[in-house]
């Protein structure tokens, strides 16, 4: 067993509950922990052999330019769609921060961390 981490993969993205938000945007730092079977792939040297993480880059690419509301609504739906794009991904582990996020105040990030 094994993990393959894909770490702090920027956004500019538009996701957010304000008006302001969803126009002007905002920059998104998404990091995501695959647990597989890395056997094969350490024997063999063949991608066919492992998760292309080329690929999950892709498909968190994708859901990062669907606008959402809430930073757990987006996590959700990368979690589902890495689960049946790569079946054979056991457990992930996924985090999403807001930098600078408009909460009236100076804060680094709001993040929200889901797993499976």
């Amino acid at each position: 067993m094994g993990k393959i981490i894909l770490e702090q993969m920027e956004f500019y993205a538009y996701h957010g509950c304000f008006k302001e938000e969803q126009i002007i945007g905002n920059r998104f730092i998404v990091s995501l922990e695959l647990e597989t079977n890395t056997a094969a792939a350490e024997i063999s040297d063949k991608l066919s052999d492992t998760v292309n993480y080329q690929q999950v880059y892709n498909l968190v690419k994708a859901e990062m330019e669907t606008k959402a509301h809430l930073l757990e609504h987006i996590a959700r739906r990368i979690l589902d769609k890495v689960m049946v794009t790569f079946p054979v991904v056991s457990g992930m582990k996924l985090r999403i921060s807001k930098m600078n996020p408009p909460l009236g105040g100076k804060m680094h990030a709001v993040s929200v961390e889901l797993m499976r």
